[in-house]
């Protein structure tokens, strides 16, 4: 197969965490064993989701479940973000490749988790889907927008995979103790009303995203 011409999208990352982030992920680039790369860093957080997955089903008979996913969310997110931080620091990037693999392993790893708190009595079903529908249309939007524009972004309204994944932890912590809450008289299982709130918000950022880039491209190019 012929090696086709190839220009590296410019990465946009503007969340609340982000400096933070970075200096903590370069100091554990610089001090990861020699004999551990990308790939594996990659199978980690593909594994580790897959993990949050099932620990969500688990939960649905032993609360214990709550807390492994935690754990498997924190190993998510050493997986996930490290890898390509890895590959910058020891100048061992394949930016096609890396794009690729690391964005089906995120559509993967989201179908795991999704499937798992859908199954995990904590959630309804359809809610699950929603979420998981929400979540694959703003990717589209932010896939043909990195191809089309020549900018990834990593974050949206200071949001990336960082923050929903504390988000997610803390909601973890608290179904331990409360998992329903009430709401304008009427009862809910709390993370119905997270996933509901979280199909909203990306609905909102999905319809944002479109109008400013179909603007951006019709005005980049405007016929005589």
């Amino acid at each position: 197969m012929q090696k086709a011409e190839f220009r590296e999208a410019e990465r946009a990352q503007v969340s609340l965490l982000a400096p933070l982030e970075k200096k903590c992920l370069i100091w554990l680039a610089r001090r990861t064993p020699r004999w551990i790369n990308s790939d594996h860093l990659t199978v980690l957080g593909l594994l580790a989701l897959l993990g949050t997955g099932l620990s969500y089903w688990y939960a649905r008979w032993n609360s214990n479940g709550l807390l492994l996913a935690i754990a498997c969310l924190a190993l998510n997110w050493l997986g996930d973000s490290l890898d390509g931080t890895l590959a910058r620091v020891r100048n061992r990037q394949r930016p096609r490749y890396g794009f690729y693999v690391d964005h089906v392993v995120d559509a993967f790893g989201t179908f795991f988790l999704l499937g798992g708190l859908a199954l995990s009595g904590y959630m309804n079903e359809r809610i699950a889907a929603g979420l998981l529908v929400a979540y694959f249309m703003l990717s589209i939007e932010v896939y043909l927008a990195t191809y089309a524009i020549g900018t990834f972004h990593l974050s949206f309204w200071k949001f990336s995979p960082t923050e929903l994944r504390i988000l997610l932890a803390i909601g973890n912590l608290v179904l331990l103790y409360r998992p329903q809450v009430h709401l304008a008289g009427g009862t809910y299982a709390l993370f119905d009303v997270g996933g509901l709130v979280g199909i909203v918000g990306m609905a909102l950022m999905l319809i944002v995203a479109v109008a400013r880039h179909t603007a951006y491209l019709y005005r980049a190019e405007r016929l005589p």
